[in-house]
């Protein structure tokens, strides 16, 4: 059991690190491929196309079980909506990082768990402790201090990050419902979800960037050489990144799964800051520190909650057993129930 679990707990921390690797030198190359080509629906139209491309070799070659039929009503109520959303994420996450510096587009982002709680609360009828909404706090802090202070603001990169945070956080939470309740691999839902993508985005790519990228006058055939190969790194890496993420969020509950995106957003910032130089003020980089260090408190007080709430009903003086008159068929099909709902955390 205990070596399981540490095995368990290796695997986890190798798959965040190659993650955490892949992502900030990803974020260098986008950055200075959007300086050089500033086309981000392009970029995005390539990533998402890469995703798709590259997912099937690797199903073929990893052997992952084919999944059975979804229902229509699910592909139309859940699967469709998250793939366009993906599409919207992705087009939104490289206009921001076209825009802005990648550390504050980051920064931005770590505002994730403000949505999530919103959306919780929303969608879920989910309240919060007191701790919890006093945690958002300093994330709120943080951004506005970053914002206030960043040399290179630009009011289209800061609504392009914030529209990406809220739909990859709309994304987390109805992905994990979708591999939960189809049963479904997490990376045959990544290859649903990535070429429903690109049927999304090819229209408008072709609409709105391919007439641009035509009458590019800058494209010179080393110009076109150099972009053909950063781009298929660029999509490359995106693949790799797209699959470890799945595949952790597929391992971890949702608040680990939040912790190694804070953890992986601070060494994206510092990447970011050390490769691309870009200018920053102390009052910035001190906005950037409290927004992630808030982000720390959520996830901290996020586990607190739950855990609370699962102990909870043990330490209720009125809280009934079930009685003996229950057949033993029932009573293990309530204790497994009960042994599911438990919630697992691992060690990342």
């Amino acid at each position: 059991m205990a070596s399981g679990l540490s095995g368990e707990a290796i695997r986890i921390f190798l798959l965040c690190t190659v993650w955490f690797t892949v992502s900030s030198t990803n974020n260098v190359i986008t950055k200075r491929l959007l300086n050089k080509f500033p086309h981000p629906v392009t970029v995005a139209f390539v990533q998402v196309f890469s995703t798709a491309l590259f997912m099937g070799p690797t199903l073929v070659l990893w052997r992952v079980p084919k999944n059975s039929a979804i229902p229509k009503t699910t592909f139309y109520k859940f699967i469709v909506p998250l793939s366009f959303g993906k599409a919207l994420a992705a087009v939104s996450a490289y206009v921001s990082i076209w825009k802005v510096p990648v550390s504050y587009a980051h920064t931005v982002k770590a505002t994730m768990p403000i949505f999530t709680v919103v959306l919780s609360r929303l969608i879920l009828g989910q309240k919060q402790t007191p701790l919890v909404y006093f945690s958002l706090a300093p994330i709120v802090l943080g951004v506005m201090v970053s914002t206030a202070t960043e040399l290179s603001f630009d009011i289209v990169g800061l609504m392009s990050a914030l529209l990406a945070t809220l739909t990859f956080a709309v994304q987390n939470i109805f992905t994990k419902k979708m591999m939960r309740e189809l049963h479904i691999s997490h990376l045959r839902l990544l290859s649903i979800l990535a070429r429903i993508a690109t049927v999304i985005l090819l229209p408008i790519w072709a609409l709105y960037d391919l007439r641009k990228i035509l009458t590019y006058s800058d494209l010179s055939e080393e110009n076109i050489l150099w972009l053909l190969v950063v781009i298929t790194i660029n999509g490359f890496l995106n693949f790799v990144q797209n699959m470890v993420a799945f595949t952790v969020l597929s391992l971890i509950t949702p608040l680990s799964y939040s912790v190694a995106t804070a953890s992986k957003r601070i060494l994206v910032i510092s990447v970011s800051l050390f490769m691309l130089r870009n200018p920053v003020t102390i009052y910035n980089f001190l906005g950037m520190l409290m927004a992630i260090f808030g982000v720390f408190i959520y996830n901290k007080a996020k586990y607190d909650a739950n855990r609370a709430a699962h102990h909870l009903p043990m330490h209720n003086k009125d809280t009934k057993l079930p009685t003996p008159s229950l057949t033993n068929g029932h009573l293990n099909h309530i204790n497994s129930h009960v042994h599911d709902r438990r919630p697992h955390y691992h060690h990342i």
